[in-house]
């Protein structure tokens, strides 16, 4: 049955897909055979930028729909770009000998013990040499190959910080073994668990335990789709287990503006710096500063009356945003607020020299000048 349903998922997404994927066979010495894989390069890769890797078993199924979604949520969300190899494993029905597992041990079995190196040893370190990879990589399964992926946690470090768990056909003793391992793994890891309306008891059971731990950054997600089926669900789950994983990369939203920037007891301009430094510190490169996450930092310091923070922030809008002329008037806002009047107006005089942004206009700077010169009586 399972069979007949993974060629029905691989009918159901034959869509082509345009853009960076090429297809090539790899030699494998692991496996000691040829292997079909795909690439996705994002159009504009640049050999300077970190990107992701994302692993992709079942590519057949699965390639293009993590390709489609990551090409949306870099566009349209702000997520960064990615880097995507996918493995195909249809021919032959080779996924079930690729992810077979013992049935005492649960552990991989015979060709698994080689598909698991193929995948560690060969696959991942190509793509490190040939790409500028970031230390975060995402493994993308399902059924019996999004079981495979938590062997990966039975490392004393997991090569991949996150997993897409796609109505997982599970070992035995997986349900217990798999919150054992990431209870004890000192290592940001983001585990998203996707079933269909029904689901197995030891399903039932992994989502149970995992729902109990805590350990500091361990990200657990269960979603379950009553009206999803074990051919549809990885088209509703994907989509927003992408969107999870990399949320703490996308601009300051609304939400997140009121939710945390104004429920901050810190300065406002606290909740910037460690943003882009957990974004640093998790996906293992910087992400250049957002106009529109300066643009709410400094909302935030109106709105709560911060002026305190427009210092660092235009300190750090003279470094981002250096010919524009938010940084100098951010400055003299701070100037002013602070009662300097002197040092305000000769920073809004700098501000007013150089290229407008966003709301900021020559106007303004002008206007902060006049009343300036108007209160305290300065030529």
């Amino acid at each position: 049955m399972k069979r007949l349903i993974f060629v029905a998922l691989c009918l159901w997404t034959a869509i082509p897909l345009q853009g960076q994927v090429k297809e090539e066979i790899f030699e494998s010495f692991k496996l000691q055979e040829r292997r079909n894989v795909k690439y996705y390069i994002p159009e504009n890769y640049n050999p300077e930028r970190k990107y992701p890797l994302v692993v992709v078993l079942d590519a057949e199924y699965l390639f293009d729909q993590v390709v489609a979604t990551s090409k949306f949520y870099s566009r349209f969300q702000g997520t960064p770009e990615t880097l995507i190899v996918g493995i195909g494993q249809s021919e032959n029905d080779l996924r079930w000998e690729d992810c077979a597992f013992e049935e005492t041990s649960g552990l991989p079995a015979d060709k698994g013990k080689n598909f698991f190196e193929f995948i560690g040893l060969e696959i991942v370190p190509y793509m490190v040499s040939a790409y500028n990879v970031a230390p975060f990589q995402m493994f993308v399964g399902y059924d019996i190959t999004a079981n495979f992926g938590n062997y990966y946690l039975f490392k004393e470090k997991s090569i991949f910080n996150a997993f897409i768990s796609i109505a997982p056909y599970l070992a035995p003793e997986m349900e217990s073994r798999v919150p054992a391992r990431v209870a004890d793994l000192d290592q940001t890891l983001f585990y998203h668990l996707i079933v269909p309306g029904e689901q197995s008891a030891q399903t039932t059971q992994l989502n149970a335990a995992l729902q109990q731990q805590d350990r500091e950054g361990f990200h657990y997600f269960f979603d379950r789709y009553e009206g999803a089926n074990e051919v549809s669900v990885a088209t509703y789950g994907i989509g927003k287990a992408w969107d999870r994983t990399f949320d703490i990369f996308k601009p300051i939203s609304p939400d997140e503006y009121r939710e945390k920037v104004l429920a901050s007891e810190e300065p406002v301009f606290e909740y910037l710096r460690k943003k882009y430094e957990t974004i640093e510190t998790l996906f293992g490169f910087s992400k250049p500063v957002e106009l529109n996450d300066v643009m709410a930092i400094y909302a935030g310091c109106r709105k709560k009356d911060d002026f305190e923070s427009l210092k660092p922030l235009s300190d750090l809008c003279k470094r981002e945003f250096p010919e524009t002329m938010l940084g100098f008037y951010f400055e003299g806002e701070y100037y002013e607020q602070l009662g300097e009047p002197k040092k305000a107006l000769r920073t809004f005089e700098k501000a007013f020299g150089m290229k407008e942004i966003d709301f900021l206009t020559k106007d303004m700077a002008l206007e902060k000048m006049d009343a300036l010169k108007a209160d305290f009586g300065f030529n």
